[in-house]
């Protein structure tokens, strides 16, 4: 302000000296000195006008003007209070929500991955026009694949560890990194055993990501090598909660399913995992990874080129294009694909027996098993599980998925399986096109970002039309306030005001509004996105994985809406309140000159027009909270044909520290006994994973009849003794597994299995699907003869039928399921008790002690709990969802309640004159009410029209209710009538109560 006021200084003196030099003139050619001064004066000009056109081209003019703007805007906010309250928390509420989205958007699909410079690193993803020719496929859902059988065009991110150290070494990039899940680690040695998270990762893995310890040292090339002594890296937040972030740490032995590892440093805090959703507790060398798991089940795969089970990242060389690196890599691969040497397998045969002791389903024919796909199911990690593929929902996160190699009919142009015996076979053809495509790391590695995608849009699009909703409701208040400013904008024009000049501080106005609400806002988006954080938070066994706050990115984003949305709404009442008609509005008194939002005449007006957007938008809304909560509701309802009330489960796995084959049984049945003699609990059994849990294991067999080359499949799932008593799952024919059924069933699951079928228990679809009306005890199938691949397969006989019960999901149809004799392997137990399944837990743990205090219980929960989260997207969805919708309605009709009350005020004396000559209340209430109605209906019209093209996109969301449904349209469509009429009255009754005398004094 003191430059500020020199320069005016600094002006007025030029001026008084300039005037002075000129009346000196004017003396000198002899004019008296006062007149001389007067032309002096005159020929200068005004001298107001001058120092103001002078001030015009000062930079700091503007500011001045924005400065006086904001504190005429705030002074007349004061005389408003009430308005201006409304409005700011109005703007609040929509800004709020928009925020708090954007947050959760922000953390799960924008953020950058915690590592340094991600730009230049890439993903390695393989394509090729059909599938490899591998016998062993992992993922963790680290990128998107497709390689289910037959699949066209498979894709994949899997590779194998003698293509990634041939990558490596060929320097095509800075740095090469792989990793892998490590599955369940049971962990002992730092107080009571815990079951953890890791990742398998090459000795470059922390070089590659550019990330620095927080303690110790990270992994190098030399801690990744078969004789070195195992090592391990913890994360940062694990290490904080397990070992109180105590620097000691380093250099301590901890054990790993009874391995011995050193903790040799801690990972930056920033970094949980380099795929989007992940959050590891510990690192390991991918050598090690042997020393955790059954030996059995790695099968040399290191040096198995047709085992995939690595996911690739390299770092690209400084100024290098990824054209050029992918070409030699998409060489390397190919290279490897069609000339590399794959004995023992080929396309179209199967890809060999299941290993022995793998929990595989023991007795089938050609076996396809896909393995147990949610964090609920046991983890195939622990040395035990099956082997699998992805369901049609693969979630992403740290669980692994093992597939084996794609089974098939070979294609027409590939040689048949005679033609190949003969010699090595190869991963590909020369048909089959395999290459490599480098896909930024930013965008390749979805992880859980799949899972939440979807919602996460679905409610930025619902909290996008409630900011809409909110801009429309106060530009309408806006307008009811411009008409009570009519005479003020006349009065300023009529001094001489540029219309410019009255536009900037009307916006200026709004934008204020809107600022006042973003920060208003930013309050409620923090509340709110903590709300939502836990909510997911406590319906899943691990953290998130996400880094979720408020950033300044985010408040980026609150100021940017917040400016917006004051130019958006403050646009029209502006423009309006600049073009009004001086003559009129400067008369006293005067009442017939239209308001700036009727301008348009009686329907089309401004006013209304902003009612109608908001009774449609908020008709989209609620009928696509409507459809999802009815989503919600079917689901909720679904007879999932057992008694899912009072069943308390956890998962236990004896084989993380060192159990084997008959002893791994042996404890089930010991633990099993123990379990079902406490207090409270009326029956135990276990599974290999839980029902409804997301885990899925399929089987392939071969149906007498069909065709030799033609294999038929179902759901199978292990289960151990009272199984199905324990979980009310009735029989309909046949008996239950005894101890000789669980026997056989161990037998036939080793190398060489018996000569006789493995007892198995179906349910009714298998039974339509398969024998139709033919007696099903006793039946046989599924065997298969002896080849290069494996031993003769004896086949399963059904002893049993079971009611229909789904499996991994609510929304999967129930398919042909199978259930088998559990043996071996990792196990949850089902617990049904008499009272409350929490009250039991200390019970549980202290028998679980009693046998082996190494044993962890992991994945505790009833089975209602676990229903609730299986259905906690749906959950979260319907809620946000519903209460959106409910948002919407009050402000909509907030909206129209404002809109006739102002009406009613701006014609009072109307009222008045009308009741003066006979007009009866009540009609005057028809009036007012006609007029609310009206609008609400056209608003209604509109609104559906709209959500019938929008609620399609909803269509995968949804669950036995269609996209267009009319009972949910013409509920929302009643609900809002109600509403809106309930909002109409309140005007409408104050306009039927008017005093014809005092109206018509009315100014």
């Amino acid at each position: 302000m003191s430059r500020r006021k020199r320069m005016l200084e600094e002006l007025d003196q030029d001026i008084r000296d300039h005037i002075e030099r000129e009346t000196q003139d004017n003396i000198d050619r002899g004019m008296p000195p006062e007149e001389a001064r007067y032309a002096a004066m005159r020929k200068f000009g005004n001298v107001t006008r001058v120092k103001e056109d002078t001030r015009e081209v000062w930079s700091f003019v503007w500011l001045e003007q924005l400065w006086q703007d904001i504190h005429f805007g705030l002074r007349m906010l004061g005389k408003s209070p009430g308005f201006a309250a409304v409005a700011i928390l109005t703007l609040a509420l929509g800004i709020g929500a928009n925020t708090a989205i954007f947050s959760l958007i922000d953390a799960v699909m924008l953020r950058s991955l915690p590592v340094e410079n991600p730009s230049q690193l890439v993903l390695l993803q393989w394509g090729a026009r059909n599938a490899p020719n591998i016998h062993g496929y992992m993922t963790s859902g680290d990128c998107p694949m497709n390689l289910r059988p037959g699949a066209a065009n498979p894709t994949g991110c899997s590779f194998s560890e003698p293509m990634f150290r041939e990558i490596a070494q060929a320097n095509v990039f800075s740095a090469t990194a792989a990793f892998a899940n490590s599955g369940r680690l049971n962990l002992t040695g730092n107080g009571p055993a815990t079951v953890i998270n890791g990742q398998l990762v090459s000795g470059d893995f922390f070089r590659t990501m550019g990330l620095k310890a927080a303690a110790g040292r990270l992994f190098d090339a030399a801690d990744d090598t078969p004789s070195v002594a195992p090592v391990a890296v913890l994360n940062y937040g694990y290490w904080q909660s397990a070992f109180g972030g105590s620097r000691d740490v380093v250099g301590h032995t901890i054990e790993l399913n009874s391995v011995p590892f050193t903790i040799i440093g801690i990972a930056e805090q920033r970094f949980t995992g380099i795929t989007p959703g992940s959050d590891y507790d510990v690192w390991l060398p991918l050598s090690d990874a042997q020393r955790i798991t059954d030996p059995m089940r790695w099968q040399n795969r290191s040096g198995d080129a047709s085992n995939w089970w690595l996911t690739i990242i390299g770092r690209l060389k400084p100024g290098t294009q990824v054209a050029p690196a992918q070409a030699v890599v998409s060489g390397l691969f190919g290279n490897e694909m069609l000339h590399g040497s794959v004995p023992l397998f080929h396309a179209g045969d199967p890809v060999g027996p299941p290993m022995p002791g793998q929990g595989a389903p023991a007795g089938g024919g050609v076996q396809l098993r896909r393995e147990m796909l949610s964090g609920e199911a046991p983890a195939p990690a622990g040395g035990k599980g099956p082997t699998g593929v992805p369901a049609p929902s693969q979630s992403g996160g740290n669980k692994p998925f093992i597939l084996p190699a794609p089974q098939g009919a070979p294609p027409a142009d590939r040689q048949s399986a005679p033609e190949m015996s003969s010699g090595p076979k190869t991963l590909s053809t020369v048909a089959d096109s395999p290459q490599v495509t480098l896909v930024p790391a930013q965008t390749g590695l979805t992880g859980a970002r799949t899972r939440y995608s979807n919602p996460l849009y679905v409610l930025m699009l619902a909290v996008g039309i409630i900011l809409m909703i909110a801009c429309a409701n106060v530009a309408g208040l806006i307008l009811a306030r411009a008409a009570a400013r009519q005479k003020e904008m006349a009065v300023r024009l009529a001094l001489g005001a540029g219309r410019a000049r009255v536009v900037r501080q009307l916006l200026t106005e709004s934008v204020m509004l809107s600022v006042l609400g973003g920060v208003l806002g930013i309050l409620f988006a923090y509340w709110g996105a903590h709300a939502i954080i836990s909510f997911v938070s406590s319906n899943q066994t691990r953290p998130l994985g996400f880094a979720t706050g408020v950033d300044l990115r985010v408040l980026g984003f609150t100021v940017a809406v917040s400016l917006l949305t004051g130019i958006l709404f403050g646009i029209a009442p502006t423009f309006s309140s600049a073009r009004v008609d001086l003559t009129p509005a400067l008369k006293e008194g005067e009442r017939r000159a239209p308001s700036p939002g009727h301008a348009g005449g009686k329907w089309f007006s401004i006013g209304n027009a902003l009612v109608v957007t908001q009774v449609a938008l908020a008709i989209v809304v609620l009928v696509g909270a409507g459809l999802l909560v009815r989503t919600l509701q079917n689901l909720r309802s679904i007879d999932v044909g057992f008694d899912s009330h009072n069943v308390l489960i956890f998962g236990i796995d004896p084989t993380l520290i060192g159990y084997k084959g008959p002893q791994v049984d042996a404890f089930y049945r010991d633990l099993q006994g123990r379990l079902s003699e406490i207090p409270g609990v009326k029956s135990a059994s276990y599974s290999m994973g839980p029902l409804l849990s997301g885990g899925l294991m399929i089987t392939m067999f071969h149906w007498p009849g069909a065709p030799q080359d033609q294999s038929s499949e179902a759901d199978v799932l292990p289960v151990g003794p009272n199984f199905f008593e324990t979980l009310h799952i009735p029989f309909l024919s046949g008996r239950g597994f005894d101890a000789s059924d669980f026997h056989l069933s161990a037998s036939n699951s080793e190398a060489t299995p018996t000569s006789a079928p493995t007892p198995v228990i179906v349910n009714q679809v298998f039974v339509e699907k398969y024998l139709g009306k033919e007696y099903p005890l006793g039946k046989r199938f599924g065997q298969s003869a002896g080849d290069a691949n494996g031993p003769a397969s004896p086949g399963y006989e059904i002893i049993g039928l079971v009611r229909d019960a789904k499996y991994s999901d609510l929304r999967r149809e129930i398919h042909p399921m199978m259930y088998m004799p559990q043996s071996a392997g990792g196990a949850s137990f089902e617990l049904r008790t008499a009272t409350d399944p929490q009250a039991i837990l200390p019970g549980v743990r202290e028998v679980v002690a009693q046998v082996n205090t190494n044993l962890p219980l992991f994945d505790v929960k009833t089975e209602s709990e676990q229903i609730d989260r299986l259905l906690f997207q749906e959950r979260l969805v319907a809620r946000l969802s519903g209460f959106f919708g409910l948002l919407a309605l009050v402000l909509a009709c907030v909206g129209l309640y404002g809109l006739l009350s102002y009406e009613v005020s701006r014609r009072t004396r109307e009222i008045g004159i009308r009741m003066a000559l006979g007009a009866r209340p009540e009609s005057v209430l028809k009036l007012v009410l006609q007029q609310g109605v009206v609008l609400a209906i056209i608003g209604a019209a509109v609104g559906i029209g709209v959500a019938l093209g929008v609620t399609r996109y909803l269509a995968s969301m949804l669950y036995n209710v269609h996209a267009n449904d009319p009972v949910t349209m013409i509920a929302v469509a009643i609900l809002l009538m109600l509403v809106a009429l309930a909002a109409c009255y309140v005007p409408a009754r104050r306009a039927m109560r008017v005093d014809p005398m005092v109206a018509l004094r009315y100014e």
